[in-house]
């Protein structure tokens, strides 16, 4: 015969069912996806892939907390056994143990609370008074003569700058105003250092900030004096506080926010390379440019010459100048012809003179007669008288003669 219990179940649940149930009922409850516990760090473990794993205890209770990754990079601090935090989170369940854990976002040294509210007070407050306001940001210029830098001078924020500063703008003036950058006189530092910098360096920007810490480290950069005077600079400032993660009222205050003092150092100077090759651009296209217009001048004087040429009279005068040329020889050979012709005349005149020459006539035997008393030539009979002394010229010789008969004829007797 069977036995039935009184009790029997109308239904049963698996582990890994009661376990999601868990699952969905806590991470449902909107209390417990967004709260903050405080405790003590026990059972710390880093895993390879970077989550860490730990227990948060206090005297009478312990729970197990895990932080990814992607959470636990931001950190600035090293988690360690014993160490006093607070965390904020939401609570989970780890359906293969069924364990209830914290899922934790933001973990932070215990003490940094009552901090962090006077970090929310007074960045409310400001920014009521508009000292925050993004309209009233100045420009950063891109070409900046003299930077100006406050922080530590023996800390490593500052050489990281000026490492940045040399290997990307090295023409660059850095003046730099030293200050403390945490402890209780750092805010009356600082302002004194922004103040100095703004009255006797005249920067075209300044730098500001320190190397990451604790909230504590960096809660000179939350003095509300501090901001106060990073916003009334005279020059444009960039913040760079802390690490990445890292809010300060300061990075609020100042025109443009760095996420490091090497970032502020990078965005406040252009870099050298960059410059390089925007010159090396420039040249090339001035280049290119200047090219292109002389090839334009060339191409206009081409045309013009060609008008010119066109328009000029030298092809005209070129022209007279051959028909000159011809005409030139023309005469030249005109010329000789005459002067061969007139050489010809000349030669048969000369023959003729000679001919006809009173020597050749004497030479013929004849003789030419001249009266001695007046030297007139006698052609005829009756210019001498009888007893009359004449001349007579011969062909080799003249003589002296008398005249003692002269006869008359007449000229149809020859």
């Amino acid at each position: 015969m069977e036995q039935y219990s009184l009790f029997q179940p109308q239904y049963i649940l698996s582990v890994s069912q009661l376990t999601g149930y868990l699952r969905q009922v806590v991470e449902s409850d909107e209390l417990l996806q967004d709260l903050w516990v405080e405790g003590e760090i026990s059972n710390f473990t880093r895993a390879s892939s970077g989550h860490l794993y730990f227990t948060l205890k206090d005297s009478q209770a312990s729970i197990r907390c895990v932080m990814w990754r992607n959470w636990a990079t931001r950190l600035d601090f090293e988690p360690r056994e014993g160490l006093a935090v607070e965390t904020h989170g939401g609570m989970g369940v780890y359906e293969v143990s069924g364990q209830v854990q914290l899922y934790v976002d933001i973990m932070r040294p215990a003490g940094e609370g009552l901090l962090f509210q006077e970090f929310l007070r007074l960045k409310a407050k400001l920014e009521a008074e508009g000292l925050f306001d993004p309209a009233a940001k100045r420009p950063i210029p891109p070409l900046p003569r003299v930077i100006g830098i406050v922080t530590s001078p023996t800390g490593a924020a500052l050489q990281d700058m000026l490492n940045t500063l040399r290997r990307r703008y090295p023409v660059v003036q850095v003046v730099l105003s030293p200050t403390a950058v945490q402890g209780a006189n750092a805010p009356g530092e600082i302002v004194a250092a922004l103040e100095r910098l703004n009255q006797e360096a005249e920067p075209d920007v300044i730098l500001i900030g320190r190397g990451g810490g604790s909230i504590e480290d960096l809660w000179a950069f939350n003095d509300e004096a501090v901001a106060r005077a990073v916003a009334a600079s005279a020059a444009p400032v960039i913040s760079g506080v802390g690490h990445e993660t890292d809010f300060t009222l300061t990075d609020f205050a100042a025109d443009l926010r760095a996420p490091t003092p090497t970032a502020a150092a990078e965005v406040a100077t252009p870099d050298r390379t960059e410059l390089l090759g925007i010159i090396a651009d420039l040249a090339n296209r001035h280049t290119a440019a200047l090219n292109t217009r002389l090839t334009d001048l060339r191409w206009a004087y081409g045309q013009a010459q060609n008008a010119l040429d066109r328009l000029s009279p030298r092809h005209t005068i070129n022209a007279y100048r051959q028909r000159l040329d011809e005409i030139t020889l023309r005469l030249d050979r005109a010329t000789r012809v005459r002067l061969d012709k007139l050489h010809m005349g000349l030669t048969s005149l000369e023959q003729s003179l000679h001919s006809l020459s009173p020597h050749a006539v004497l030479k013929r035997g004849y003789a030419i007669v001249t009266r001695t008393s007046d030297g007139q030539l006698v052609k005829r009979a009756d210019q001498v008288h009888p007893d009359e002394d004449v001349h007579i010229r011969v062909s080799q010789g003249a003589m002296q003669a008398r005249i003692t008969h002269i006869t008359q004829e007449d000229d149809h007797d020859r």
